[in-house]
């Protein structure tokens, strides 16, 4: 069960710190909305002005995203649904706990090659490969 994308990008003031441009554009491709305002923030920064009038037009151009209605309408209206995500930036997943599972993907690499060299150096792979040269 996938969620909808919404039709078009809407300010969502209910989420967001300004005016809610940074949340609307979270909302509509799916990402996390901290990830959002880092791009936005860097962008600022390394265009200067640019971004600025950027985030003020869409602030004016933009419609308001509804007012969501009371949470329990909410919870009873919508089907609960539980999403997988695969990349850790938009999964939200701890960077300790990311860490964790790289090290232990790498660790496991690393068991497996040093299996593979001391195979590669053994007795028995030098007299297989001299028996498979005959």
């Amino acid at each position: 069960m996938s969620e909808k994308k919404p039709t078009s990008i809407k300010r969502d003031p209910d989420r967001g710190k300004l005016g809610g441009v940074c949340a609307g554009i979270a909302n509509y491709w799916g990402w996390e909305l901290w990830l959002v305002r880092i791009i936005a923030i860097s962008g600022l920064f390394l265009s200067g002005s640019l971004f600025f009038w950027g985030y003020i037009a869409l602030w004016i151009v933009l419609d308001k995203q509804a007012p969501a209605k009371d949470w329990q309408s909410q919870v009873t209206a919508q089907p609960v649904h539980f999403e997988i995500k695969s990349q850790v930036w938009k999964a939200g997943q701890p960077p300790r706990r990311a860490f964790q599972d790289i090290k232990a993907t790498f660790d496991n690499l690393e068991t497996r090659l040093q299996k593979l060299e001391s195979y590669v150096t053994s007795k028995q792979f030098s007299i297989a490969r001299e028996i498979n040269k005959l």
